[in-house]
């Protein structure tokens, strides 16, 4: 009976969100047809289910130049499918094509952080601001705020004589770049990804949540100056805020930390200052964004390669596509109005079939990050460490139930398989040995990948050397609108801005934006409560070695797996476990379970070994070893979902483990030890 009420609340509360929703939304375009309402209540059924792939390239391959579509989306990231949500959602026609998989590229290998701006940039804008005047509608309260924290910081400075007023003091070069270095760029860039952020976790609640990040403090100054740049980031987020930030004593942040050392590079740890920002699954939300695109009306296709494009005789318009699809060889023309580049690290390489002679828009710079295990770091508290040897920012977080330490900056070159350099390896491993109690080492790595950013430089800049740290649009080429730069936080705004510019280049008719509130797929009647149904009324069906199928506990661990992973969707899985026999884990000590291998072959466009071990479920970026040994096991079930033959499996394990053997872990990588042996 209470299972029953319980899916009942489930239901009616989906019921009401799709009201909701549609209530905002089921204006009529100047088509003069409705759009909205059937769109989003598909969208918030749990039970509604992706066109399969090959209906969806019926659907690219049957655009013509007399009935073309209204855009065609080149890359499947983070930015590539929300252009296609945004676009679908205004009552376009809309196709997008991935070369490889959806998230393959940058948005599988972000730092999972939804935040507001890079930490030493949000204390240094929001102290420029607090030391003007600024208007609008925090100017003078931040002013005054501001102020009194800037005098109170200043005087602390003169005063404290571990301080003082000495070129060794790292709170003075901060304060003198908040001062000197004005840049209300920047802070205009924060007020934006916060509220980006806000909206980014409301819009998908199973995969997105707030998270503590601890910044340790060794000296008095250093509580001073951190807790006053976040109390005013708060104050920025305003109605925005996910918590209030606040200081610990070194005794109680030791009791939320116990890894944290007491002392570092001599001096004793005076306390820490707590703030929150927003964590995610990042390419599991890239999936979502893509399905969610594909039940608004979208045609999505991964695996799909943008080989030329296509023009007008007349003009030399862009008109669209030649596309090849990698599964099944076959290469079509695809027709549309505008062609949208959101092809990340790779647009420049889009626009050059447009023109070879295309000035470069992207700077790429690389990105490092390890993976530990969850002993590193307490659940739910992460580490942010704001200053380096050499300046740069490192954190160590709790993700999917291991340790996420990163980052890097450097240059690199824009390659398909990034791999990590050992010395930056090394580097976070260094940078953490200085503010842990406990021996970092190199053999504790279970996963290191590198991922690339790409840094946006505008062609219509007059300084084509300034890179802008914002996102940029532009129409460069007639009929073809790229969209580059961002990052994840900034995604569903970078989107809206790309379908604007497309509808002004194409002079296309559409409703206006509803992306601000649209909730995507499982995340409609979500709460954290929901793995409690899966726990109850679901067994995992096990095949055993000599064939038999025995029942097991559909156990907390997997049952939260679920509900975090799929949603309100997660029920589907759980059934397939139960009714197929799917229910073994495919990893030991991990939750991820047989019957989502079905279940991502079937219902998100799961097409490949790697798709699945790498962005359906996280294994390979969680433990490379872990992943390799589950690979038979995945290329079986895929095998039977798909018909593949024993050449295709030979195939698809062979591509999986070069994939693998990009991911540095301590087993697959050739290092020496040193000083972390």
């Amino acid at each position: 009976m209470a299972s029953t009420a319980f899916r009942l609340r489930r239901i009616a509360a989906v019921s009401s969100a799709a009201t909701i929703t549609l209530t905002v939304s089921s204006s009529r375009n100047d088509r003069g047809t409705t759009v909205g309402p059937e769109i989003l209540a598909k969208i918030s059924d749990a039970y509604a289910v992706v066109p399969p792939r090959p209906a969806q390239m019926s659907a690219l391959s049957g655009s013509t130049a007399d009935k073309p579509l209204d855009v065609l989306v080149i890359g499947g990231g983070a930015t590539g499918c929300g252009v296609a949500l945004d676009a679908a959602t205004r009552g376009l026609r809309v196709g997008v094509v991935e070369r490889e998989d959806f998230a393959s590229g940058t948005s599988s290998r972000s730092t999972k952080l939804i935040h507001g701006g890079d930490m030493g940039d949000n204390f240094r804008g929001v102290l420029i601001v607090s030391m003007q005047r600024p208007g609008g509608k925090h100017g003078y309260v931040m002013f005054l705020i501001g102020a009194v924290v800037s005098q109170i910081v200043v005087l602390w400075m003169v005063m404290d004589p571990f301080c003082g007023i000495s070129n060794d003091c790292g709170g003075v070069r901060y304060l003198e770049k908040a001062v000197f270095n004005v840049d209300y760029g920047q802070l205009k860039l924060v007020f934006h990804a916060l509220k980006e952020r806000k909206q980014l976790i409301d819009n998908a609640p199973h995969l997105c949540h707030s998270l503590p990040c601890m910044t340790p403090c060794f000296g008095w100054f250093e509580v001073v100056y951190y807790w006053a740049g976040l109390k005013l980031y708060d104050l920025v987020a305003g109605a925005r805020l996910l918590h209030l930030s606040r200081y610990y004593s070194a005794q109680q942040s030791i009791e939320l930390f116990p890894t944290l050392t007491r002392m570092g590079n001599d001096r004793s740890l005076k306390g820490t200052v707590v703030y929150y920002d927003g964590q995610m699954n990042d390419s599991r939300l890239n999936v979502g964004l893509a399905c969610t695109a594909a039940l608004a009306g979208a045609s999505v296709l991964n695996h799909a390669e943008v080989v030329s494009l296509l023009k007008d005789e007349v003009d030399g318009r862009i008109i669209g596509a030649r596309i090849h699809d990698n599964l099944s060889g076959e290469e079509f023309d695809t027709y549309a109005k505008v062609v949208v580049n959101a092809a990340g690290p790779f647009c420049d390489f889009v626009r050059k079939l447009a023109d070879k002679a295309a000035p470069p828009m992207i700077s790429p710079s690389s990105g490092v990050h390890i993976v530990l295990p969850d002993y590193y770091s307490p659940e739910g508290m992460g580490l942010i460490v704001p200053k380096t040897k050499d300046g740069r920012v490192v954190f160590m977080l709790p993700w999917l139930g291991r340790t996420l330490a990163g980052t890097t900056d450097s240059n690199t070159a824009i390659t398909m398989l990034p791999e990590p350099h050992e010395d930056e390896i090394q580097f976070i491993l260094d940078a953490l040995t200085d503010y842990l109690c406990i021996k970092v080492r190199r053999t504790d790595v279970l996963s290191a990948w590198s991922g690339i950013r790409p840094l946006a430089i505008d062609p219509r800049a007059k300084n084509t050397e300034s890179i802008s740290r914002d996102h940029v649009v532009c129409e460069d080429f007639p009929g073809l609108v790229t969209i580059t730069g961002g990052k994840w936080t900034t995604y569903r705004s970078m989107a809206e801005d790309a379908v604007d510019a497309a509808i002004k280049a194409g002079n296309l008719k559409a409703n206006e934006c509803i992306t601000h509130n649209l909730i995507l797929t499982g995340g409609h009647g979500w709460d954290p409560a929901n793995f409690t149904v899966i726990a109850q009324q679901y067994v995992r069906m096990k095949k055993t070695s000599d064939g038999r199928v025995v029942p097991g506990v559909m156990d907390t661990a997997v049952a939260k797996h679920l509900s975090q992973a799929y949603g309100t969707l997660a029920e589907r899985v759980a059934s397939i476990a139960q009714n197929e026999g799917l229910g073994k884990r495919l990893a030991h000590g991990y939750p991820f379970l047989e019957a989502e291998v079905a279940y991502c072959a079937r219902y998100e466009y799961c097409e490949s070994a790697t798709d699945f071990i790498a962005r359906r479920c996280r294994l390979a970026f969680l433990d490379t070893d872990a992943a390799s040994r589950t690979l038979p096991r995945v290329i079986e079930i895929l095998a039977a979902e798909h018909n593949w033959d024993k050449s295709r499996k030979n195939d698809e394990f062979k591509k999986a483990k070069e994939f693998l053997e990009t991911f540095k872990s301590s087993k697959n990588a050739q290092f020496h030890d040193g000083k972390h042996e």
